[in-house]
C-alpha cells in the first residue's frame, strides 16, 4: 500500500513509522533485523531506509595514495526488498539527486517496481565532504523538484528516452523533505515553502519532516504549508537526543534550535546514560503532544538503533 494510503485507512489515528541506515559494507543484515525486531510490536506500516551518496576514500597504492569514489552504505533497494519479504511490512527506499545520473535513477526505480515497492522519498542530498555547496552528479539532477518530476513522470509511462504504452505503469507514492525552521541554504521560511509548494505540484503526495525538538516549530509549518496551498500529509521527523554533543552537533550540522528546557536538563547529566534518558522523556513529551495535535504519523530517526526508539514507542503506542 501508498504511505497516503495507509493513513486514510488509520482514520485519524496517528502511526508508527521509523527510517533504519543500511549496514556498511561487509556487515550483516541480521544487526539491522536485530534493530527491526522489537519495533515491529508497534506495526508500523512502512519504513524508510535511506540511501547514501558516493564519497572519496584513498587508497594506498605502494606508497602512493589513490583517490577512489565509493560508497559506503549500498545495497538500499535490496534491504527494502529483504524487510518487505521478512515482515510483511511497506517500505520506502530514499532516492538522491546527488550521486546518480538520470539513467541510473530510471534503473532504481524500475527495479523497486520489480519489487513490488510502492513509495519512494525524493531527496536532494547533501553536497560531498569536499564540496561547499551541492553539486548534482554529472546527467543528474540539480532539485528534488526535478526529481519528483521524473517519478511523475514514470508514473505516466514517460522514460527519458521513451513513451511506452503499457498496462503495468508504475504508481510510485512519492515522499519529499520538509523543513519546519527551513532548508540550511534557503534565505527564509516563506521562500523555502515556495520550493516545498513547487515539488507538491511537481506530483509530491506527502511530506516527511526534519528532525525538531520543539512542537509549535511542527504546528506553525504545518499551518503556514496550508496557507500556501500545501494540502499533502505533514509528517513529523523525530529524534530523541542521545549525547551531550548532540547539543552543539544537531544545530550545527541541521542547523536547527534546540529549546532551552531540553538544553538545561542535558547540561544537568553528569553521563551520555543520563542524556539518553532525557532524550527519551523529551521525545515521549513530543510524541504525546504531536498526537493530540493530529500528526498523521510520528515518524522516528533511529540511525539503524532501536533501543530508545522502542522505549519512547511503549510509552506511546
Amino acid at each position: 500500500m501508498k504511505v497516503t494510503e495507509h493513513i486514510e485507512k488509520a482514520n485519524g489515528k496517528t502511526l508508527f513509522s521509523f527510517e533504519i541506515i543500511p549496514p556498511k559494507k561487509g556487515k550483516n543484515i541480521q544487526e539491522l533485523y536485530n534493530n527491526i525486531d522489537p519495533l515491529m510490536d508497534f506495526k508500523p506500516p512502512f519504513i524508510d531506509v535511506t540511501t547514501s551518496r558516493e564519497e572519496h576514500v584513498y587508497v594506498d597504492r605502494d606508497g602512493l595514495f589513490d583517490r577512489k569514489i565509493t560508497r559506503m552504505r549500498p545495497g538500499t533497494v535490496g534491504i527494502c526488498a529483504a524487510i518487505k519479504h521478512k515482515y510483511n511490512v511497506d517500505t520506502v527506499p530514499h532516492v538522491l539527486c546527488g550521486g546518480f545520473s538520470k539513467e541510473e535513477t530510471e534503473y532504481l526505480l524500475v527495479d523497486c517496481h520489480y519489487l513490488g515497492i510502492e513509495n519512494v522519498m525524493a531527496l536532494r542530498g547533501d553536497a560531498m565532504s569536499h564540496q561547499r555547496y551541492f553539486e548534482p552528479s554529472n546527467g543528474g539532477h540539480p532539485y528534488a523538484c526535478d526529481l519528483v518530476k521524473q517519478i511523475t513522470n514514470l508514473n505516466k509511462g514517460k522514460y527519458l528516452h521513451d513513451v511506452i504504452e503499457t498496462d503495468d505503469l508504475a504508481d510510485f507514492c512519492i515522499g519529499v523533505a520538509g523543513y519546519p525552521e527551513k532548508h540550511i541554504e534557503a534565505p527564509s521560511l516563506s521562500s523555502d515553502l515556495k520550493r516545498l509548494k513547487e515539488k507538491v505540484d511537481a506530483g509530491a503526495d506527502y511530506v516527511v519532516t526534519q528532525m525538531f525538538f520543539d512542537n509549535s516549530k511542527y504546528f506553525e509549518f504545518v499551518e503556514e504549508a496550508k496557507k500556501a496551498g500545501i494540502t499533502v500529509p505533514i509528517i513529523p521527523g523525530l529524534k530523541p537526543i542521545a549525547i551531550s554533543k548532540h547539543l552543539q552537533m544537531l544545530p550545527q550540522v541541521f542547523k536547527i534550535d534546540l529549546p532551552e528546557a531540553l538544553i538545561s536538563e542535558v547540561e544537568k547529566c553528569k553521563n551520555n546514560k543520563e542524556v539518553r534518558q532525557v532524550g527519551i522523556e523529551w521525545c515521549i513529551k513530543q510524541s504525546k503532544e504531536l498526537m493530540e495535535g493530529g500528526a498523521p504519523v510520528l515518524h522516528y530517526y533511529s540511525m539503524g538503533k532501536s533501543s530508545n526508539i522502542e522505549q519512547i514507542g511503549r510509552a506511546i503506542f
